[in-house]
C-alpha cells in the first residue's frame, strides 16, 4: 500500500504541473507569446497553491473522502481547462477573467493535495520519513511532467487532448484511492459513483477533442480553416476566404496571399540589388518559401539555403498545392537546400559564407525568439559573411512598435554593421519595417530590378528609406543576450496598442 500511495503522489504532482503548463501555454497562444503571460500564470498559480495549503488546515474530519473529492474536482476542472479556455476566448470581452479564475481554482485544489495526503498518511499509516518521501516524489513528478509536456504531449496530442488525458489520470488515481485508503462502504460507493461520472465526462472530452478544437478555432478565425496542425514548435493554421489564404502561427497572422508580395518584395530585393552579383543566398526563417520565390527571380543565384526550425512548416509549403501556388513551388527548386534547425546553433556550426542573408524570424515577443535579435547572434552572423555581403532583417513595425524597430537597428550597429532602415505599407499589417545591413558602407541599388514584380519599382525602392516624423529614429538600447531589452520594448508597445 505504501508504494502504491507514493506512486499516486508521483502521478498527482505530474498532473498538477501539467495544468499549470497548459494554462501558461494557452495564454501565450491566445494573448501573445510573451514572458508576461507565463510569469503571471505561474505567479498566480503558486500563490493559489499557498491559499489551498492554508485552507486545508480547516479540514479536520473525513480527510480521506475530502482528499479524493478534491482529486476528482481537480481532474474534472484541470482536465477540461484547455477546452474551457479555447472555447471562452472570443466569447468574453476580457479573456483574463476566465483564465485567471481557472488558474486560481485549480491552484487552490492542487495546494490542498499534499497537506491532506500527509495528514492522511501520518494518521492512518504512520511510516517513517513521510515528509521527505512525499515531497521527493512530488518534485520528481513535476520534473517528469516538465520534460514530457514540451517533448511529447503538447506537440503530439495538442493542448485539448493533453488536458483531458491528464484529467483522466488524475480522476483515475482518485478512483484507485477508494481501494487503497480506508473508507466506509457508503463512502466508497459514493466516491466511485462520482469518479465514474467524472471519468465518463473526461473520456467524452478526450474522444471529441478534435471536434472541440475545431469548434474553438472556428470562433478564433473568421474564415474557413483549410489546414491546422500542432507541431513540436507551434500551431500552424491556414485559413481561406474566397481566393485569399492566410497563415497563422500560434494564432498570429504571418501573411495574407492578398498582399504578401509587398512584404516579401521589400524583404528580398533591396538586399539582392545591393550586391553586385548575388550567388549564394541564406534565408533564416521564412519556411513558407515566399522570400525564396523572390530570390529565384535572379539568374545569378546558384544556391539558396533555407534554415527553418519547423520541418512541418517547410513540408507543408513544399507539398500542399494551394500553398505551392503562392510560393511558386520555390522549396522544390533544385537550387534550394532546406535545413530544419535552430538558426542560432546552425550559424555556429556552418562553415561557408553567403553573399546575401535574408532574416525573416517572427517578431521578438519572447526571449527564445529575442535571442535571434541580439548582438551575440549578429556577431555570429558576421562570421558567415564576406566583405561584400548584404543582410536584410524583418524588424516589426516602426509605427506601432517604434522603439522595437529602432532597437533592431541599434543592435546591428552595435555589432559592427552599417545600416539602412526601410519600411513599407502592407494592408494586412500596416506599416512594417526592415533593416538593410552590411559590414561596409552600403552601396546604391543596382538598377536592374527583375521582371514580374507587383510592387517595387525604382521610385518605390528609393522611397522605402524615407521615414515620416512619427516613425523616425528614437533613442534605445541595443539588445544583448543577457539583457533582452528588445523583448521588453516589444511587450510594452504592442500591449499598449492592444489596450
Amino acid at each position: 500500500m505504501q508504494r502504491a500511495l507514493l506512486v499516486s503522489v508521483l502521478i498527482l504532482s505530474s498532473c498538477g504541473l501539467v495544468y499549470e503548463l497548459l494554462a501558461g501555454t494557452v495564454a501565450s497562444y491566445l494573448l501573445g507569446e510573451t514572458v508576461t503571460q507565463f510569469s503571471l500564470v505561474i505567479g498566480v498559480y503558486l500563490f493559489s497553491m499557498g491559499i489551498g495549503s492554508w485552507f486545508s488546515r480547516y479540514l479536520l474530519k473525513d480527510l480521506v473522502p475530502k482528499f479524493l473529492e478534491v482529486e476528482l474536482a481537480l481532474g474534472l476542472l484541470g482536465g477540461s481547462s484547455a477546452a474551457l479556455l479555447f472555447l471562452s476566448f472570443g466569447r468574453t470581452r476580457i479573456f483574463q477573467i476566465p483564465l485567471f479564475s481557472l488558474v486560481v481554482i485549480v491552484g487552490i485544489l492542487v495546494g490542498m493535495e499534499i497537506p491532506l495526503l500527509l495528514r492522511i498518511l501520518r494518521r492512518k499509516l504512520g511510516f517513517r520519513d513521510l515528509v521527505s518521501k512525499v515531497l521527493s516524489l512530488d518534485y520528481a513528478g513535476a520534473l517528469l511532467a516538465s520534460l514530457t509536456f514540451p517533448v511529447f504531449f503538447a506537440p503530439k496530442l495538442g493542448m485539448v487532448r493533453t488536458s483531458f488525458l491528464f484529467g483522466i489520470l488524475n480522476a483515475g488515481t482518485a478512483l484507485w484511492g477508494t481501494w487503497m485508503l480506508p473508507l466506509q462502504e457508503k463512502e466508497k460507493r459514493n466516491l466511485r459513483t462520482k469518479a465514474a461520472i467524472v471519468l465518463t465526462l473526461l473520456a467524452l472530452g478526450l474522444t471529441f477533442a478534435d471536434a472541440i478544437t475545431a469548434y474553438s478555432e472556428e470562433n478564433l478565425y473568421t474564415d474557413e480553416i483549410v489546414y491546422t496542425k500542432q507541431t513540436k514548435f507551434q500551431r500552424i493554421t491556414v485559413t481561406r476566404y474566397k481566393s485569399e489564404l492566410r497563415l497563422f502561427l500560434n494564432g498570429h497572422l504571418q501573411f495574407s496571399s492578398r498582399d504578401e508580395y509587398r512584404y516579401h518584395e521589400t524583404l528580398a530585393h533591396p538586399a539582392l540589388l545591393s550586391h553586385p552579383n548575388p550567388r549564394n543566398i541564406l534565408v533564416l526563417g521564412g519556411g513558407d518559401g515566399l522570400a525564396v520565390r523572390e530570390i529565384l527571380k535572379y539568374p545569378s543565384v546558384q544556391r539558396v539555403t533555407l534554415v527553418d526550425l519547423d520541418p512541418e512548416m517547410t513540408r507543408l509549403f513544399s507539398e500542399q498545392s494551394l500553398l505551392t501556388q503562392i510560393n511558386g513551388s520555390s522549396l522544390r527548386n533544385p537550387k534550394v537546400r532546406i535545413e530544419n534547425a535552430d538558426a542560432f546553433l546552425w550559424l555556429e556550426k556552418a562553415d561557408e559564407t553567403f553573399d546575401v542573408v535574408l532574416i525573416d524570424f517572427p517578431d521578438p515577443s519572447n526571449f527564445s525568439i529575442g535571442k535571434l535579435y541580439t548582438t551575440a547572434f549578429y556577431k555570429s552572423l558576421k562570421r558567415r559573411l564576406n566583405p561584400l555581403s548584404i543582410v536584410e532583417i524583418q524588424s516589426t513595425s516602426p509605427l506601432f512598435a517604434r522603439m522595437s524597430f529602432w532597437c533592431v537597428e541599434k543592435t546591428l550597429q552595435e555589432s559592427g554593421f552599417e545600416t539602412r532602415p526601410l519600411h513599407v505599407y502592407v494592408p494586412s499589417f500596416g506599416e512594417w519595417g526592415f533593416v538593410l545591413a552590411g559590414t561596409r558602407k552600403l552601396p546604391e541599388y543596382r538598377p536592374d530590378l527583375p521582371p514580374g514584380l507587383r510592387f517595387l519599382n525604382e521610385i518605390e525602392l528609393d522611397s522605402l528609406s524615407e521615414f515620416p516624423v512619427d516613425m523616425s529614429r528614437v533613442s534605445v538600447e541595443p539588445n544583448r543576450l543577457d539583457n533582452q531589452v528588445l523583448v521588453r520594448y516589444y511587450d510594452q508597445e504592442w500591449n499598449r496598442l492592444l489596450d
